[in-house]
Parts: structure tokens; sequence; C-alpha cells
């Protein structure tokens, strides 16, 4: 049924999950920190959405407003504050969000972001909701090693940055794509079925973050790719102690 949308995906990353990932990640002790782990996942992609606008393309108005739709997240998962009551249809915006002038791209930029920003707290919002239902201790959780690595390739000039920087953000969302998929099949069927409802906005995701990268680049970035690509595989295919939704092969 997903082939058609996973295809693209699949022959965008160079490596698929390890079956010694999915093995870990279907033990059920593992449950607790998978999900703890893709809650602050969705924050940290609406986060680093947002790092890019402020940066890049946002008016401060449009800082402002973005900044306060993220705050009662931020709030959750780092002091603890509100529950899925709180957050219950926080994500919604009082009126459109509009680019600095003297940014060529960044109308395109920032329509595509605030629909993902608000599309990945929705997602945490969700995982939220799995995770009381289940009746597991929320504790915050240390990041993997994963999103530190491919940022270590980026270069240090503009607009070669902001390029890098895109291409990173296609690359984890494609690999939560594959990884939503390899694992929903084997874990609780509701569970199950709200990973499988994720493919399709994480697909998009992957596509607006290569098509933005294009389109501000002034060469083809393939070269970027390739070797975005490799230090992506090598991040998830090489031996990892530590367990988490985008960690390596487990040791």
């Amino acid at each position: 049924m997903y082939d058609n949308l996973l295809a693209p995906i699949n022959a965008f990353l160079k490596y698929p999950t390890p079956d010694a990932w999915v093995e870990e990640a279907k033990k059920p002790e593992n449950l607790a920190i998978l999900l703890r782990d893709h809650l602050i996942c969705e924050l940290k992609a609406a986060q680093s959405a947002l790092f890019l606008l402020k940066r890049y393309a946002l008016t401060p108005e449009g800082v402002t407003q973005l900044t306060d739709l993220m705050a009662p997240y931020e709030q959750f998962a780092y002091k603890r504050i509100g529950n899925t009551q709180t957050l219950k249809g926080k994500n919604v915006l009082s009126k459109s969000i509009q680019a600095r002038s003297d940014c060529s791209y960044g109308q395109d930029m920032v329509d595509k972001m605030v629909l993902l920003i608000r599309e990945e707290l929705h997602h945490f919002y969700q995982v939220l909701e799995i995770i009381e239902e289940n009746n597991i201790p929320y504790d915050p959780i240390p990041a993997a090693r994963y999103a530190k690595g491919m940022l270590k390739g980026v270069r240090t000039y503009e607009p070669e940055a902001l390029i890098d920087k895109l291409i990173i953000g296609a690359y984890i969302e494609a690999r939560s794509c594959e990884r939503f998929a390899k694992i929903a099949p084997h874990l609780d069927e509701k569970i199950g079925k709200f990973y499988i409802s994720l493919l399709r906005s994480e697909a998009r995701h992957y596509q607006d973050y290569l098509t933005l990268a294009q389109d501000i680049s002034a060469v083809d970035i393939s070269d970027r790719i390739t070797f975005f690509g490799e230090k992506e595989a090598d991040l998830i295919t090489s031996p990892d102690k530590d367990f988490k939704f985008h960690s390596g092969t487990p040791v």
C-alpha cells in the first residue's frame, strides 16, 4: 500500500535500517525509550525548522508568533509543565506569517517550514497521548549522536551552510519515515497504525527540505546529498551503545 510512497525514500537513503535495530525496537522493554525519544524528536524537528526561519527568513513579528507557538511544548518537554489537556489544539496560528522582504526565497521557506512546525507539534501531542495511555512515566531523555554527527559536516559560509542544513533536514525526515514503516508491523496495533499515519507527512517534509536546498543553491546539490548520505549511513550502521529512534546498530 505504501510502496510508492517509500520507494523514493529508500532510494534516497544510502543504506536501510539494520535488522538489529528493528529487533531492538521490537522489544517491549524498549517501548518507553522509543516513545520518549520520539516525543523529543518531534519537538527537535520543529525547533530546527524555527531556528532556520529565525536565522534566514522571518520578520521580528514572525519570530514572536512562532516562539509563542512553541513555548507550551517546550515547557512540557523540559519542565514537565502541562499535559495533553493543556496542549490540545495549541499548534494553531491566529494569522499567516510573512517573510522578510529582503529574502528572495523567504516566503516559500516560511510556508513550507511553518506547515512542518505545526505538523511536528501535532505529532508531539499524538505521541504524548500514547505515552499517557500506556502509563509510561515521562522523563527528559538525552539526545542521540545522530543529529550532531550530521551537523559536523556543515560548511561555515553562506548560503552553503543553509543548503547543508536543509539537506540534513531531508535525511532526518527520510530516515524517520523509513523507520516508522520498519517498526509499525511489530508494535501494538494502535501504535503501529499511528506510525503508518505519519508516513505521508514525513515523506513530504523530506521533499520540501530538498526542494528548498536546490532552489536556494546556485549549483546542483547532488554532491552534497551524496556527502551527507554517506555520513548518515555510517551513523545508522556503525555500532552504537545508546538505543534511540535514530541510533546506530545496537551493541
